[in-house]
């Protein structure tokens, strides 16, 4: 899927988070965070000479309710969209015209599109994931979360929180890719239609079931 939409999301400025460890201010906006919606910046990034370069950068926008529905939309270098009805997953990629549908089943649940967008609250997160509090950086809070399914194909999730909101997703893979996803322009809670995440197939396109 690219990196992996996992992801997403910050919300408005909420007293009291300086005391507060990256552990409890996740919980807490897993717990008042239904829905929301914003922009990303997703990077991947390679070790060059002992040091990180960015290697490919990807733009777009992302919509989620929980449980288990999202729209992740890749609109700059191309254009794709991943998007979940909180039963299948579906995979659209315009140049191609093509569609692949997955079960969604237990697959999200440790994938890292469910720290965001898979738990229904905070009780199904942290049955899914153990979670940590790990040193702060780049003026962010940040937290790792250890997925407890053993077939996951990610080593690592960090997670990095500004005043109570996640603002940044580090995630690496079993073969060592690191992607960087920067969330912006959060809005939370915003008012979705019924039929919101309900996928029409775009006319013309192949459609692949797996």
């Amino acid at each position: 899927m690219r990196g992996v939409a996992a992801c997403v999301l910050a919300l408005g400025m909420l007293p009291g988070w300086a005391s507060a460890s990256a552990v409890e201010q996740f919980k807490t906006f897993v717990a008042n965070t239904k829905s929301a919606k914003g922009d990303f910046v997703q990077q991947q990034v390679k070790m060059v000479d002992g040091s990180p370069k960015v290697s490919k950068t990807f733009n777009g926008t992302f919509v989620f309710a929980r449980p288990g529905k999202f729209v992740w939309t890749y609109t700059k270098p191309y254009e794709q969209i991943l998007q979940a009805d909180g039963e299948q997953l579906y995979i659209f990629d315009k140049d191609l015209n093509q569609v692949t549908v997955k079960a969604l089943g237990n697959a999200l649940g440790s994938s890292p599109a469910a720290i965001l967008f898979g738990s229904a609250g905070a009780a199904d997160l942290e049955k899914n994931f153990s979670l940590k509090d790990v040193s702060a950086k780049q003026g962010m809070e940040w937290l790792e979360a250890t997925a407890k399914a053993k077939d996951t194909q990610f080593d690592h999730i960090g997670i990095g929180l500004k005043d109570g909101v996640p603002v940044a997703l580090e995630l690496r893979d079993n073969f060592g890719q690191v992607s960087v996803i920067t969330l912006k322009n959060l809005e939370k809670n915003p008012a979705l239609k019924a039929d919101y995440f309900k996928f029409v197939v775009p006319a013309g396109a192949d459609v692949f079931r797996q």
